[in-house]
């Protein structure tokens, strides 16, 4: 450095070693800065009071906390401050006093030497030397750069400053004062107040200094792209202006006032309600006042849009001609009697009473047994519009009710979506796999539907968006569900249920070749001439390639079929193929099914053939028991649920209990281990309704007995041995029937429930009713 740029010390040699402490909230001063404060505190004014008559010194000390205090102690203040002389004072009223204060020193805190009226503190002056060298004048010169740039950035400091940053040549005091003019927080102010070393001062003054850079810099480039799209609205506007002039000019209308025109003119025509009315009238007036390129524009005209598309009034003419609406149920589908009979007394009401509600049903039952399709068939039997809206999978209250507009992108739910679609205030609308709902943070659609679905409150349905009442009580509701015990109770207490058990072998096969297989044809691009399947064929699909409820496999199965003849056609191999029983195997691979295999299972003692109920119908359950050298334990797999666990438990007691009634040794009990095991592991399995297989199970490895190759049973029993009823009765029966079973033991209890069952597979089938486990035991094993 040059002479003239050598270190110079701080005029800091008459501070006294004693100085009153002057609290300093939110700011810090450093030496040789000028600081303008304003004091309100009384200790403090006290203070400024008594040293104006003196030598005009204070210590001025940063406060730790954040928040202003009426007093302060030691303990509120960090340990270094900083000397300074009060330059000027004005008092503007008796509690509030301006003052001027200019750094001299740095300072350290030694102690405490009073704290009334104020803090009188020890102090230790600090006298940092000012370094030198190449190093210390590079990071000077950085700094200034550095500093410049903030400058331009910053509107809040002058030009000024920038250049007196350039005359300032004690590296300290360049820190210093770069530091107090940046925009950084008073903690990092006061950690460059503590740093005693030049150097080390510089750097973090830098870091500091770059950082506050990248943010001026960030909200710079925010500041520009708003002053451009502010621009961009204003010039848009100027031309928007001008081309209404030009066409005042020219006398064409405006685009937004024909718009207007016409929404005034469908909120006239559209029949609304007098409160939905009101409603377009009102966002009609508030849309006339906007602009039409302000956002709020778009969100009113869809709202507008919405409101009048809406069919307020319109009703389609429902066919009251009972024998036509029959005629056209029967087309669609086969069976379904009872559904085809609900809808046939709806109508019949409805031509006695046209202002009837809508009924709410429930179609349940296993997948492909035609719940969906008999919706649509309903619909054009009533001369209906027909909707569909799926479920599955739901989980947001929104979807049934709706957004509120505040939201963007809000729309209607999508029940009012669904109504407008069809057009007519009375469709049929179908709300498919109703027992699949979810819920979670975003609300409970199920708990929306309740208001939906009854014809008590659906009158006046509102949706979010809307926030009118639309009414839906003229809606004919249909939901349809596999299961009923994942739909929530009072859900399912406002739906009519109408049961669509699974199909037999007989209606299988008409519904093929009634339905499945013409459609399959034209699907693949055959003729009724060169394509025929005999009804051996299609007998021998059903039984031996699909094991189902439904008839939905039962179609790909076909499907599979032409498509092995539309091969052999277009390979020339064949001009027409009429499809017998022998030909299966060649289109359809070896059979998947076959109820001899089933039978051979239940050769031997210990395994019995039950029945259960599934989602997709029911299905043949086998039960397997056996014994080995032991201490008496039971063993249970097959991922067995609690239920069945238990039952499995009361049939060794009821076993044990009864053993010399079953001629079985009783010293057996204690010297064997018994394993219960049911096959299919993988799937979980539960219910009570097992619990008479079980015991016949065990009693026939130990009395050593197998079962008819031809029998199978379902029932719940008691510790005491009797048999209650269960569920489920007819879609196990027809699983039996499918299977080939043709005796079945069932609690007497529900020997009521086989009045549901197609009167040929009563007449193919022989049923023993049970009231306790004897008489099971006597028929399933002759004891």
């Amino acid at each position: 450095m040059t002479e003239k740029n050598k270190k110079k010390t701080a005029p800091t040699d008459r501070i006294p070693a004693v100085l009153p402490i002057l609290p300093l909230f939110d700011v810090v001063l450093f030496p040789k800065m000028v600081l303008p404060l304003i004091v309100k505190q009384k200790e403090s004014i006290r203070l400024i009071d008594e040293v104006m008559a003196k030598d005009r010194l204070v210590g001025a000390v940063t406060s730790r906390s954040k928040q202003l205090k009426k007093s302060y102690s030691m303990d509120d203040l960090h340990g270094v401050g900083t000397s300074a002389v009060i330059l000027k004072m004005a008092k503007t009223d008796e509690n509030t006093v301006q003052i001027l204060l200019q750094g001299i020193g740095r300072f350290k805190v030694s102690g405490l030497i009073s704290d009334d009226p104020y803090i009188t503190a020890g102090i230790e002056t600090i006298n940092p030397s000012e370094p030198e060298g190449k190093e210390i004048s590079a990071m000077m010169s950085s700094l200034i750069n550095q500093y410049q740039r903030v400058v331009e950035l910053s509107s809040s400091l002058p030009p000024e400053i920038g250049a007196m940053a350039n005359t300032i040549e004690e590296p300290g005091t360049l820190a210093d004062m770069v530091t107090s003019t940046i925009g950084s927080a008073t903690v990092e102010k006061q950690v460059i107040l503590e740093c005693f070393n030049v150097k080390k001062r510089l750097k973090e003054v830098m870091r500091l200094v770059a950082y506050q850079i990248e943010i001026l810099e960030i909200g710079s480039k925010i500041q520009t792209q708003v002053r451009g799209d502010m621009d961009k609205q204003q010039r848009e506007y100027y031309l928007r202006q001008q081309l209404k002039a030009i066409k005042e000019e020219l006398g064409e209308k405006e685009a937004p006032n024909v718009e207007l025109d016409e929404l005034r003119e469908k909120i006239k025509s559209g029949k609304l309600p007098e409160a939905a009315a009101k409603e377009a009238e009102r966002e009609l007036n508030r849309l006339a006042r906007m602009h039409p390129s302000s956002a709020e524009y778009t969100v009113a005209l869809t709202y507008l849009d919405w409101l009048t598309e809406l069919p307020w009034s319109d009703v389609s003419e429902d066919r009251l001609d009972l024998k036509k609406a029959r005629a056209v149920l029967d087309r669609d589908h086969y069976g379904l009697e009872r559904a085809k009979k609900r809808i046939l007394e709806y109508l019949a009401v409805l031509k006695l009473k046209p202002d009837v509600k809508g009924p709410i049903l429930c179609f349940a039952g296993p997948p492909g047994t035609g719940k969906t399709s008999l919706g649509a068939s309903i619909a054009k039997a009533l001369g209906r519009k027909f909707v569909r809206m799926a479920l599955g999978g739901a989980r947001d209250e929104a979807e049934i009710r709706g957004h509120r507009r505040t939201y963007v992108g809000a729309l209607p739910g999508r029940i009012i979506q669904g109504i407008r679609r069809a057009g007519t205030k009375n469709p049929v609308f179908m709300l498919d796999e109703v027992d699949k709902l979810g819920a979670d943070y975003r609300g409970d659609p199920s708990a929306a539907l309740l208001e939906v679905l009854d014809p008590e409150q659906n009158a006046s349905f509102t949706d979010h968006y809307l926030d009118v009442a639309f009414d839906l009580s003229k809606v004919m509701f249909i939901t349809t569900a596999n299961r009923l015990d994942t739909i929530p109770p009072p859900l399912l207490d406002r739906m009519e249920v109408l049961r669509l058990s699974g199909y037999t072998l007989e209606e299988k096969t008409k519904i093929a070749t009634r339905y499945l297989v013409p459609r399959q044809r034209s699907a693949h691009g055959l003729t009724g001439q060169q394509i025929s399947i005999t009804k051996g064929a299609v007998k021998t699909i059903i039984s031996a390639y699909t094991q189902e409820a439904g008839v939905r496999n039962l179609e790909r199965e076909i499907a599979g079929v032409c498509r092995g003849v539309a091969s052999k056609i277009v390979n020339n191999e064949a001009e027409m193929f009429k499809v017998v029983k022998s030909d299966i195997v060649g289109f359809l691979g070896p059979a998947k099914f076959s109820s001899d295999e089933i039978k051979k299972r239940v050769s031997t003692p210990g395994v019995v053939m039950g029945l259960a109920w599934t989602p997709a119908g029911g299905d043949v359950l086998f039960i397997e028991a056996t014994i080995m050298k032991g201490t008496g334990r039971l063993i249970l797999t097959g991922q067995l649920g609690d239920v069945m666990k238990e039952s499995a438990q009361a049939a060794l007691s009821y076993i044990r209990s009864n053993a010399k009634a079953l001629e079985i040794d009783e010293e057996r009990f204690s010297k064997t281990d018994i394993h219960v095991h049911v096959p299919a592991g993988a799937i979980p399995k539960d219910g009570p309704s097992a619990g008479v297989t079980m015991l016949t199970a065990l009693a026939s490895i130990f009395t050593d007995t197998p079962t008819s190759k031809n029998l199978a049973m379902t029932g719940e029993i008691t510790l005491r041995g009797r048999v209650l009823a269960v569920g489920g009765i007819k879609e196990k029966m027809l699983a039996a029937h499918r299977a080939g079973i043709r005796t079945i033991i069932l609690p007497e209890s529900n020997e009521k429930d086989l009045e549901d069952l197609p009167e040929n597979v009563r007449e193919q089938m022989t049923f023993h009713f049970a009231a306790n486990m004897r008489n099971v035991i006597r028929i399933a094993l002759g004891r």
